[in-house]
């Protein structure tokens, strides 16, 4: 699920064309129909995470809810609430990325793309905005540090294919880079957002576009020369910091 060869420019160049075996298909029918499983007992149990947390009692209670029995909940998810909150986030990539697919995305430029591709994702999880929190607490404690990360980074992957990058020199991680800083605080803001149709967020999320747009631009004129990219990435929005003050905020 997290950083997987075929998900960067290296791991593009080496994969080939192969053929399944049949073994190989039933696994995939297998995996597709755990994965509709755990996106019933996820939608399921979320109003109940708004109150009660990540935890194994609303966990069992979503699969009950779902038409499962609740011992399935731990079938679907044998890393417990932690794989669970992990596939939320897993999940509202992949709803960001099917409500991306209905948009004719050639009329806009990249930045209009990438603003458009973080919005959608936010307003999918806006009515669990609470769960959202809840899972950010969860996963910021100290046995969970590197699932953060690792979340975002699947999710600003996910955002720039959705928008249709296809690259695969410096500009592949630079872009990544840049992105997470722009979801990470985009989102602790919208968590606390209380404007009229989250229009502070959304003028909060173009102003970090436009922040950053204008960091890579720079980035891209000094690439190669190391002394001055590193100079810039101080003031690029840290995935780590944004975990910490998520715990600090739910004083954990």
């Amino acid at each position: 699920m997290f950083w997987p060869l075929a998900d960067t420019p290296e791991g593009r160049q080496v994969m080939t064309d192969a053929t399944t075996t049949p073994q190989q298909d039933a696994y995939a029918r297998a995996q597709a129909a755990l994965a509709t499983r755990k996106d019933a007992i996820l939608v399921a149990m979320l109003p109940d995470v708004a109150f009660d947390g990540w935890t194994g009692a609303t966990l069992r209670r979503g699969a009950e809810a779902a038409g499962f029995h609740a011992q399935e909940a731990e079938a679907a998810f044998p890393g417990g609430p932690v794989e669970a909150a992990c596939w939320f986030s897993d999940w509202a990539d992949r709803q960001m990325v099917d409500a991306l697919a209905g948009v004719d995305l050639t009329t806009l430029k990249v930045r209009e793309r990438v603003t458009l591709a973080v919005r959608k994702r936010l307003e999918i999880l806006t009515p669990y905005r609470e769960a959202v929190r809840r899972a950010s607490s969860l996963l910021s404690l100290p046995q969970n540090a590197t699932r953060g990360p690792q979340l975002v980074y699947a999710t600003v992957d996910a955002a720039w294919r959705a928008v249709g990058d296809t690259s695969i020199d410096y500009n592949f991680y630079t872009k990544r880079l840049l992105l997470a800083g722009v979801v990470t605080t985009t989102t602790l803001y919208w968590l606390d957002d209380r404007s009229d149709e989250l229009a502070d967020s959304w003028a909060f999320l173009d102003r970090r576009i436009a922040n950053v747009m204008s960091v890579g631009k720079v980035i891209g004129q000094v690439t190669g020369r190391a002394d001055k990219a590193a100079g810039l990435l101080p003031h690029i929005p840290s995935p780590t910091r944004f975990m910490r003050r998520l715990r600090g905020a739910a004083g954990v």
